[in-house]
């Protein structure tokens, strides 16, 4: 008995853990879809009517909540300079999942021409349907 309740257990840890890399796997296709400033790779893991938002931090502005529609969004990643370096560093990946729906806590810091220009935290909630994980909300705040 003790040992099937040993399987049982790492089964159960396989699956969350195969999970996890699942939800981080979609997280790193949006973010090679953004380096690559390719919206048609980003679609291909975001919902139809994903929302997004951001909060801006300053001390001397105070903050600041804006949304973007996902038309928007498209619009200004397809947009970006090809002579613009930038870069979206993930520093780590905090991921809960239950059942069908995740959320991504990942830490960041931003790099426009190999410089830092700000950083933050960017929060993803995914929906699993059918066998596929797609974002459905994401917000981030920016800070200097």
């Amino acid at each position: 008995m003790k040992s099937y309740t040993i399987i049982f257990f790492l089964l159960l840890g396989l699956s969350c853990n195969a999970q996890k890399q699942e939800v981080q796997k979609c997280i790193e296709s949006f973010f090679e879809g953004f380096h690559q400033r390719d919206s048609s790779k980003i679609k291909l893991v975001c919902a139809d009517k994903m929302i997004l938002q951001s909060i801006s931090e300053s001390t001397t502005k105070g903050n600041k909540l804006s949304n973007e529609s996902t038309k928007e969004f498209y619009k200004s990643i397809a947009s970006i300079p090809s002579n613009m370096k930038f870069h979206e560093k993930i520093l780590s990946y905090n991921i809960q999942i239950d059942g069908s729906m995740a959320h991504v806590w990942a830490p960041y810091e931003f790099y426009l021409n190999e410089k830092f220009s700000h950083s933050g935290v960017n929060t993803f909630t995914l929906f699993k349907e059918k066998d596929e994980w797609k974002i459905i909300y994401l917000i981030d705040t920016r800070r200097r």
